[in-house]
């Protein structure tokens, strides 16, 4: 079979489907039969009366009901509206997306106000800055930037990736626990709305629906991902594919149908612009790679519009005017806070060795992390081989490899088509390696890390796994569109009279919905979903300053109980160790002793909390709780020391 499909069943469109029983005459006037190779059949007979007798006979085999003379009521063309969008394509994807988030991350569900995915480390950090966002968004939004941790550090916010894009859910908290609900509804979020894109952009591209299907959980449940639990603006991926779907989709542009003019809707293309800018406020992690993304499939169709200058609308100029500066300038303001924080905080910035710890290696695209149910047992050996496992475990899936590989050789994409995404997986394959890459990456990762803007913040080049994992779904949905394709062909030349169009039979079609079974095995995980651990002192009663010992890799926790009135507290912990919170910490070591009350004091510390529970293997191990330091009043509980450091 050709390239090109039967143009009903090929025809690259997001709009809702029309049910199984609409007559194709409705849809299709012409004849439907492609000839081999993709060129339509002949139509019998010329003129618009033969045109009629055509959609005559399509009306009568296909059992229409003559149209209706009169208009309904209001009412009842509500409930026809209704039961439309009911059995809507979109409503349907919607709704598989939710039920199969649920389902690949349950009990979660279930546990929504006292547990939390994968552990107790970055995810309580990422609930903290929620729990931030939404108190100084109601309390005070221009001193976001200056959070309670980090006292008495300015921009704290910006150390990590900020979520603002989530500020609406944000919103919603109030308190621990309520920032644990909308963090894990959050978390069971992200893998819906990564499933829904991705079906989106694939259905835009011209994909069947089993096969957009396919590669849709292909894309949101990659076995890679299952190493990323911890990392919520990692899993927030779903609005890098759905500004993709809404631009292609705003410009009338499609792989299978080309650039179709009639069909720009400057709507979705200011949707896409917005989306794209929300998807950059939830960090610059995934962000900044996105950005690129963008100018360079900019750059790409400036060039096919100076050479082809096809038609475009002045709503569409517009939109991408109107669109393109809002994304432009909030991507700069938040950069300009970001490039405020490196200049203040040289440690902040990452040097290639330190990049090289975490970088692929060339076999870390097929060894799956720990978490993975399926894989990560097998691949223990493989792992140990890896400096820093948890970033460098990178499985896309064999099931989705299998059928990228297949795709390149046998597929509905064009010859061409296949060749740009092979040579768009290898670019992006070269960069995720970082310094791990050929020559040191000298002539892939390092050429953005040394002049592109903003390249030097990304810590994790594996992570562009992303975008490897979504190139590898195009080209699987290319190849289950294509079974579909040859089988409604079959189906159709099988016929005597071909002048009613058929398709194969609904249980041949959903053959082609078998392999998302294999594609969710891979994505099992067998990771925990971790108790919280509780304040074990009154946050809001706390005189802050205030300094928790041990401090270090348990601040997380520390911060996430500060959601509890947010004293200002010097614990915290970032994608980098500012020097002013080492320097604290090095006053410290001898707490209680004399020499470290007057340094902390002097520091401006007014309030010491000690963990007993957790001294033990810290660097605060032999630490004398018994100790009554002079002019330290201090109140002992069954958790936790406190010491006010200005007592008289």
């Amino acid at each position: 079979m050709g390239e090109t499909a039967p143009s009903e069943d090929r025809e690259n469109t997001m709009a809702t489907p029309a049910p199984d029983t609409e007559p194709a005459a409705a849809r299709e006037p012409e004849a439907p039969t492609p000839a081999r190779g993709g060129a339509e059949a002949p139509r019998t007979g010329t003129g618009d009366s033969n045109i009629k007798d055509h959609e005559r006979w399509q009306r009568f085999a296909g059992g229409e009901d003559p149209p209706e003379t009169h208009r309904p009521g209001r009412w009842r063309a509500l409930g026809r509206a209704l039961r439309r969008a009911a059995r809507s394509e979109w409503t349907l994807a919607g709704l598989c997306s939710v039920l199969l988030a649920l389902a690949m991350t349950w009990p979660l569900a279930r546990h929504l106000t006292e547990r939390i995915p994968h552990d107790t480390g970055d995810p309580l950090l990422l609930t903290y800055i929620l729990g931030w966002v939404g108190h100084v968004l109601r309390e005070n939004p221009t001193g976001i930037w200056d959070t309670n941790s980090f006292w008495p550090l300015d921009d704290a916010y910006l150390f990590t990736d900020t979520l603002m894009g989530y500020a609406p859910a944000a919103l919603l908290i109030t308190s621990p626990t309520s920032a644990l609900v909308v963090y894990n509804v959050l978390y069971i979020g992200t893998f819906a709305l990564a499933f829904l894109g991705a079906y989106a952009l694939l259905r835009q591209l011209g994909a069947r629906v089993a096969g957009s299907a396919v590669a849709a959980a292909a894309f949101a449940y990659a076995p890679w991902k299952l190493g990323q639990a911890g990392h919520l603006q990692v899993l927030s991926s779903g609005g890098i594919v759905l500004a993709l779907a809404m631009l292609a989709r705003g410009h009338g542009y499609s792989l299978r149908g080309g650039f179709k003019p009639e069909r720009q809707r400057p709507g979705w293309i200011l949707a896409g612009w917005l989306t794209a800018l929300w998807q950059f406020s939830i960090g610059a992690g995934l962000g900044i790679p996105f950005v690129y993304l963008l100018l360079g499939i900019g750059v790409v169709v400036g060039l096919h519009w100076l050479a082809k200058r096809p038609r475009l609308r002045w709503q569409t100029l517009a939109a991408n005017g109107i669109g393109g500066s809002v994304f432009t300038l909030g991507v700069l303001w938040i950069a300009d806070k970001h490039a405020v924080v490196a200049r203040a905080y040289p440690e902040a910035l990452r040097d290639v060795e330190y990049i090289s710890w975490f970088s692929p290696t060339w076999q870390s695209f097929i060894i799956a992390p720990e978490e993975s149910r399926v894989w990560g047992a097998a691949h223990e050996a493989a792992r140990a081989e890896l400096t820093w496992a948890p970033e460098q475990a990178l499985l896309v899936g064999f099931t989705l490899f299998a059928l990228a590989v297949a795709g390149l050789i046998w597929s509905c994409w064009t010859g061409w088509q296949r060749v740009w995404l092979a040579l768009g997986a290898a670019v992006v394959f070269a960069v995720a390696m970082g310094p791990n890459f050929l020559d040191d990456g000298s002539w892939a990762w390092a050429l953005l890390y040394e002049y592109a803007p903003g390249w030097d913040a990304i810590r994790t080049p594996g992570r562009l796994a992303i975008y490897l994992t979504l190139i590898l779904a195009v080209l699987a949905a290319g190849t289950l569109t294509r079974i579909a394709d040859e089988a409604d062909y079959v189906a159709h030349r099988a016929r005597i009279d071909k002048r009613l169009k058929v398709k194969a039979p609904k249980r041949v079609h959903a053959l082609l919905f078998l392999p998302i079974g294999l594609v969710l095995w891979e994505g099992l995980t067998v990771a925990p979903y971790m108790e919280v651990p509780e304040a074990p002192v009154d946050m809001s009663e706390l005189e802050g300053p205030v300094l928790f010992l041990p401090a270090g890799g348990g601040d997380t926790r520390v911060q996430y109980w500060s959601i509890d009135g947010f004293p200002e507290v010097a614990n915290g912990v970032a994608a980098f160790t500012p020097d002013e919170q080492a320097g604290i910490r090095s006053m410290s070591m001898g707490f209680p002793s004399e020499d470290a009350v007057d340094a902390l004091r002097e520091a401006g510390i007014e309030t010491v909390v000690v963990l007993p529970g957790s001294l033990p293997g810290s660097d605060w191990a032999g630490l004398d709780t018994e100790a009554e330091p002079f002019g330290v009043e201090v109140e002992r509980t069954e958790t936790a020391l406190i010491y006010d450091l200005n007592a008289d």
